[in-house]
C-alpha cells in the first residue's frame, strides 16, 4: 500500500471518529464467514457501522482527532475492529446479545460519553449506560410528574365540588 493511499485511510477513520461521538475497539478474528456475515448485519440493523482496520492506521487517526486517546493505544494489537455508532450503549448491548450464542467479538476497548472503557471486563457496565436520549426521557418524565399530579387533584376535585353541589341542589 502506497503512503497516499495509507494517508486517505487514515483521514477517513479520523473523519467517522469526529462524527461518531462513540466507538468499541473489538476483536473479531477467528469468526467464520457466517458469524462475521451475521454480525454485519446485527451491526446495520442497529445503525453501527463495523470496520476493521490495522493498528498503526488507527493509532494515527486517533492521533490526528482532537482528544485524549492515548489510554486506548494499549489495546491496539492483535486483529482489531470498530464500531461506531452515535448512541453510546447500542454496541454493547449488541456484543453482549452476539455472544449468547458466539465467543466473539471480544472487547478491548471502548470511548463512550468521552470516557476510555479498557477490556472486556467493561460489557457490562457499558451496556447499562444510558444513552443521551434515555437520560432526557427521564427528566421529562420526572418534570411531568409533578403536573401530572397537581392535574388529577384539581380533576377530582372538581367533581367532588360538583357532587357536592349536585346533593345539596337536590334536597330543596
Amino acid at each position: 500500500m502506497r503512503k497516499e493511499e495509507k494517508q486517505q485511510i487514515v483521514d477517513s477513520i479520523a473523519q467517522q471518529i469526529r462524527e461518531n461521538n462513540h466507538f468499541y475497539l473489538t476483536d473479531i478474528s477467528g469468526m467464520d464467514a457466517e458469524g462475521t456475515s451475521l454480525l454485519r448485519r446485527k451491526c446495520f440493523e442497529k445503525d453501527v457501522e463495523l470496520v476493521v482496520v490495522k493498528n498503526t492506521l488507527l493509532k494515527r487517526a486517533l492521533e490526528q482527532v482532537e482528544g485524549d486517546y492515548s489510554e486506548l493505544y494499549d489495546v491496539l494489537k492483535g486483529s482489531t475492529s470498530v464500531m461506531f455508532t452515535e448512541t453510546g450503549n447500542v454496541p454493547a448491548k449488541l456484543i453482549k446479545d452476539f455472544r449468547t450464542k458466539n465467543d466473539k467479538p471480544i472487547l478491548k476497548g471502548a470511548y463512550v460519553e468521552e470516557s476510555v472503557y479498557t477490556g472486556d471486563d467493561q460489557i457490562e457496565a457499558l451496556a447499562t449506560i444510558k444513552s443521551k436520549e434515555e437520560l432526557l426521557g427521564d427528566i421529562i418524565s420526572l418534570l411531568q410528574s409533578p403536573v401530572k399530579n397537581v392535574m388529577s387533584a384539581l380533576q377530582s376535585g372538581g367533581n367532588t365540588i360538583t357532587g357536592v353541589l349536585k346533593t345539596l341542589s337536590e334536597k330543596e
